[in-house]
């Protein structure tokens, strides 16, 4: 899709300039010229009195497929330090481009100012080239000045997928990087494949999906992006078979990390940006970081939520001694959340963060499907209800039937004899 101007019919009354939300169109003479940074957002369609812009098909014609190759990573990172949920998914970038041929690589994507040094830490984690974007105005990131740079890399490089971290920022940046390149984005998702044995089994698996317009005889290298739907009661996979880059957000936590290779090292593309001032509409004056305690429940070993069957917000003093004997974080359910009880920070489920711990203690939370979409994939699940049919009993490991203001102290005072114990054979 495409806006355009008919230059006959545009009398230059720039009632359309006023009306773009994205700074997109520019006078020159007396007409209206779309510029690079139209999103096909229609506001300008219905403002114009004369009829003088239209939306049209594009005229490009079908996207040659073979112009792109590649698995690119958006390296997030934040004051110069990486996030983790960028590491993760270079580690699954790493897995589709091998899926994909022996010739694709996985290429991290780092933007920013004075970041260079993060490239090492790419290249260790599994990347194998690492497209660097660098200049004073990227500094901190801002919608317009991230969003240009990247599509313009995206342009001249063309990778064949592009992978973000379901973040604050990638939920932001992605959405817009993949209207200005006129492509699908799926978002959330929990799996990515590149290709199954055979068209028939894979119709077979994926009977959310429509598959009638695929080529059962073709050798089908897209991407299979899976992300719950309808509130998680069925896995949906998506593809993107007419457009190219396939993009995807991915939460943190989902992606297994690649072990660390200490000195692993890649091929470093430095790329020199077209941004100016005039380019980015928001000026960052100040940060400021929240002031309420932050929970880092993506990086825990051990988390320990509590859910409705706490009674009252009371609980989670009970829920907090016990994350900090076992030396865990506090999480909850959505309902307790919605009740008021803890911040929403500490939510775990589909609509909180999605966690992956070596230990999740799930206390007084019946297990809806919504929250174990978030958790279901930790190591060792421990639940404590005093429902014996509650749901969170099919996926924990370990099921205690009983009063959690029980049984937690139990388990807390057990701790303490076992480090009792531990303290007395090392002496």
């Amino acid at each position: 899709m495409a806006i355009i101007v008919l230059n006959d019919k545009c009398k230059g009354c720039k009632l359309c300039v006023k009306a773009c939300p994205f700074d997109a169109i520019d006078m020159v003479g007396k007409l209206a010229v779309i510029n690079e940074k139209c999103t096909a957002c229609n506001q300008c369609i219905p403002v114009c009195k004369f009829k003088a812009i239209e939306k049209t098909e594009s005229e490009d014609g079908p996207v040659d497929f073979s112009e792109y190759k590649n698995v690119w990573v958006y390296a997030e990172q934040r004051k110069g330090k990486l996030l983790n949920v960028a590491l993760e998914l270079i580690g699954e970038g790493r897995r589709l481009s091998r899926e994909i041929s022996d010739e694709s690589q996985v290429c991290a994507l780092i933007v920013g100012n004075s970041v260079e040094h993060l490239a090492k830490e790419c290249f260790e984690y599994g990347a194998d080239k690492v497209y660097l974007i660098e200049d004073p105005l990227l500094e901190n990131y801002t919608t317009d000045g991230y969003t240009k740079v990247i599509v313009d890399g995206i342009k001249k490089h063309k990778p064949e997928i592009v992978l973000y971290g379901a973040t604050h920022i990638g939920r932001d940046l992605a959405p817009r990087v993949a209207a200005r390149l006129n492509t699908g984005l799926t978002a959330d998702c929990t799996r990515l494949d590149i290709k199954v044995s055979s068209y028939i089994d894979y119709a077979i698996k994926n009977t959310t999906l429509n598959v009638s317009s695929l080529d059962p005889n073709s050798d089908d290298k897209g991407l299979k992006q899976t992300r719950p739907a309808f509130g998680g009661n069925l896995m949906a996979t998506i593809i993107c078979p007419k457009t190219r880059p396939q993009m995807s957000t991915v939460r943190p936590g989902v992606m297994q990390k690649r072990e660390r290779i200490e000195g692993a090292s890649g091929e470093l593309v430095k790329v020199k940006p077209n941004i100016t001032k005039s380019d980015i509409r928001t000026d960052v004056i100040d940060i400021v970081k929240s002031a309420k305690e932050i929970v880092s429940l993506t990086d825990a070993d051990i988390i320990c939520s509590g859910g409705r069957g706490l009674g009252d917000p009371s609980g989670f003093e009970l829920i907090k001694k016990l994350a900090d004997k076992v030396g865990g974080v506090v999480g909850s359910s959505r309902a307790a959340v919605d009740a008021g009880w803890i911040d929403h920070s500490h939510q775990v489920g589909q609509t909180g963060t999605t966690v992956k711990p070596k230990i999740y203690f799930a206390c007084g939370i019946s297990g809806a499907i919504q929250h174990l979409a978030g958790m279901q994939t930790s190591d060792i699940i421990v639940a404590i209800n005093k429902d014996p049919e509650a749901p969170i009993f099919e996926v924990a490991d370990y099921g205690i039937v009983g009063d959690l203001y029980k049984i937690i102290p139990q388990i807390i005072e057990e701790w303490d004899n076992a480090e009792a114990l531990y303290d007395a054979f090392t002496k």
